[in-house]
């Protein structure tokens, strides 16, 4: 008995065994990385053990990107940092990894304390200055540097890193404002979780810190632009300007975001450069549009006795996973009455994920005809190089534009891009490129979405595809006014006319939805002929006989609540939807004639003119005779927009049945 029992249990576990091999095992966990360092006096070496990346099937080799917070003021993107600390203490070091070309998510890492007892070694740390890491050429004038540790991505941890700096010969008091959460989205895409601070700064209470600092709002004020960073450490893109009007920049801020965030600090000694650490959480509620591009100013006054500042916008790629070729636009959302003459933004980003480096680098780039191609305009790329003369072959590194119908090709000739797993390369940010230009709309484009999409190709490697980067128009609003002549079959000498307005969207491309309201006033005469008839005891009939007139005076107003309509063309429109009718007032003149006759059996019918009656009524009603229909009809014209001619037949569920409306409409 006991040995059957041992062979079950064995062949129900080899089974199990056996099924659970053969299926893929679920992400349910979040998955970890935890934090080892070594302590060498006030020296230290940091690593972490990464789980293993569950790679996106087609994409190029999954891999960790690293973002280290060292728990004195100072951070590092490499994988295994190594720093040294100045102060003896107590450090909290924190971890942010993220996966790229992977299903799952980020993996957590816990805060590691790390305790310094000797700093007698004062050599100084290869990650003390934000400014010479990130600048391919250190500018001396250059006082306020931005990152991100990753993209934003709903619901998920993002890390804002502010570094500036004291470019004064004396030491400074001042302030660092943050604005985020921009207006022009529907919902909040950020919250502030957390703000890490190092050097005694504060963080104000005051909200309502635009003031006016003696200065006229209306002045001009000086903005000096400086040129982009060569190369995107962390994907960004900023544009950085020196102002001196700050409280014109702080209210213009305030109009433009939700939220903000002030620091003030002080005793900054010249040279001297800071790093403050902000958590933003993304929220589910991110708009979805993985092709948009979200912004966060950081305005930086570095002496609070005076106005000048720097402003830097931060443009920020919302993603759905965290992919490094990419397509971007400030499109996501425009106002179609005022983009005609606007340049929309675009922005392809690449990365050489190959064993060696990459020499020609081709972007095709899907571009909808709508847009004009001939207004291209190169903003900004990496590798920086030359535009490619049109009209010989040149032996120097250039970027190359061809125009296609439908799309753009932009070729990096003679360059030198290193690749992820090529040998001696460690900094993968060298690796990335980018491509930044602009475009205006032809001169007749549709009111329609629009979805780009590019193929990067690498030397002769096979394609990859980014995602598709989309542009659509808010639906905006058009009020028309309709007026016109309703014909009623079914009323004798019928006169209407009528007037009112139509809501609809405005210049929709095809179909589209639209509401209306209008009143009328209709004059009609309605004859009607009946009789009476009456035998006394004798058998002597008497008939009469009865014209009953009726002239009628209504207004009346009509409701189309809902109607479809399709714009075949710009000429051409079709449509139909439910009417509502009511008669808000009705006035008529009633009158009715009796002729009287009587009919003696055997003779005939003699006519009796001292029995006719005559009465006269006025047979005024309030409102009134509800009626409901559907219709169809067809316009004329400037369909989408302007002037336009239709006709519109209406189907009554009670009498009167029948009506055409004849009419013209013009769309604002």
């Amino acid at each position: 008995m006991t040995k059957r029992i041992f062979i079950t249990v064995l062949f129900l576990s080899l089974v199990h065994y056996i099924s659970y091999s053969q299926t893929t095992p679920q992400d349910t966990l979040t998955r970890s990385a935890p934090i080892f360092y070594d302590v060498l006096g006030n020296k230290v070496t940091y690593s972490a053990e990464m789980p293993q990346l569950n790679q996106i099937a087609g994409a190029p080799k999954a891999f960790y990107t690293y973002y280290w917070e060292l728990g004195d003021g100072d951070y590092s993107f490499e994988k295994e940092p190594k720093h040294t600390y100045k102060k003896e203490g107590t450090y909290e070091v924190k971890l942010w990894s993220t996966n790229n070309y992977d299903n799952g998510k980020p993996p957590a890492s816990r805060p590691k304390r790390v305790v310094i007892s000797d700093a007698s070694d004062e050599e100084a740390s290869v990650d003390d200055s934000a400014f010479a890491k990130a600048l391919p050429t250190f500018k001396p004038d250059e006082d306020l540097l931005i990152h991100t540790n990753r993209d934003p991505l709903p619901s998920q941890e993002m890390v804002l890193i502010t570094s500036y700096k004291n470019t004064k010969d004396y030491v400074t008091n001042g302030k660092l404002y943050l604005f985020y959460n921009d207006k022009s989205f529907k919902d909040e895409n950020f919250i502030l979780t957390d703000t890490r601070l190092h050097h005694n700064e504060k963080i104000e209470q005051n909200e309502d810190f635009v003031h006016n600092l003696g200065k006229d709002f209306s002045q001009e004020y000086l903005a000096t632009t400086y040129p982009s960073e060569l190369r995107e450490r962390t994907l960004i893109v900023q544009d950085s300007t020196k102002k001196t009007n700050l409280p014109l920049t702080l209210e213009e801020s305030q109009d433009l975001y939700l939220n903000s965030q002030v620091i003030t600090f002080t005793n900054m000694q010249p040279g001297e450069e800071r790093n403050i650490f902000r958590t933003l959480e993304t929220t589910p509620e991110m708009i979805k549009d993985t092709s948009a591009i979200v912004t966060l100013r950081s305005v930086y006054v570095p002496d609070e006795n005076y106005e000048n500042h720097t402003v830097k916008d931060t443009e920020l790629e919302i993603v759905t996973s965290h992919d490094p070729n990419k397509m971007s636009s400030n499109g996501t959302l425009m106002n179609y009455r005022l983009v005609r003459f606007k340049r929309l933004k675009f922005k392809v980003r690449f990365q050489n994920d190959g064993e060696g480096p990459a020499n020609t680098i081709r972007l095709e780039v899907d571009t909808p005809e709508m847009f004009d191609k001939n207004t291209l305009e190169i903003k900004d790329m990496y590798p920086q190089c030359q535009i490619c003369p049109k009209d010989r072959e040149v032996n120097y590194s250039c970027l190359d534009t061809i125009l296609k119908k439908d799309k753009i090709i932009f070729t990096f000739k003679r360059i030198y891009l290193p690749g992820t797993q090529q040998k001696d390369v460690t900094d993968r940010d060298s690796t990335k490129g980018f491509v930044k230009y602009s475009m205006k709309f032809g001169k007749d484009f549709h009111k329609k979405s629009t979805k780009s999409q590019t193929a990067i190709y690498f030397d002769k490697n096979e394609p990859i595809y980014t995602n598709y980067s989309k542009t659509r128009f808010v639906p905006g609003i058009s009020i028309g006014a309709r007026a016109g002549y309703i014909f009623n079959p079914d009323l004798d000498n019928s006169r209407e006319v009528f007037a009112g307005i139509t809501l609809s969207p405005f210049k929709s491309y095809r179909g589209y939805l639209q509401a209306e309201l209008f009143f009328s006033s209709i004059s009609f005469e309605n004859l009607r002929n009946f009789s009476t008839n009456e035998t006394n005891a004798i058998g002597i009939e008497s008939i009469t006989r009865f014209t009953e007139e009726t002239k009628a005076r209504n207004i009346t107003t009509y409701l189309v609540p809902i109607s479809y309509r399709y714009n075949l063309n710009n000429f051409i429109a079709v449509g139909a939807g439910l009417q509502l009718k009511l008669d808000l007032s009705r006035a008529c003149d009633q009158t009715t004639t009796g002729e009287f006759s009587l009919l003696i059996p055997g003779e005939v019918e003699i006519r009796d003119e001292t029995q006719d009656t005559l009465l006269e009524t006025d047979c005024n009603k309030g409102v009134g005779n509800f009626q409901a229909g559907v219709f169809a009809g067809i316009n004329f014209g400037g369909v989408r927009i302007g002037p336009s001619a239709g006709i519109r037949y209406v189907s009554n569920f009670n009498t009167p049945n029948s009506q055409i409306q004849v009419y013209g409409l013009w769309k604002f």
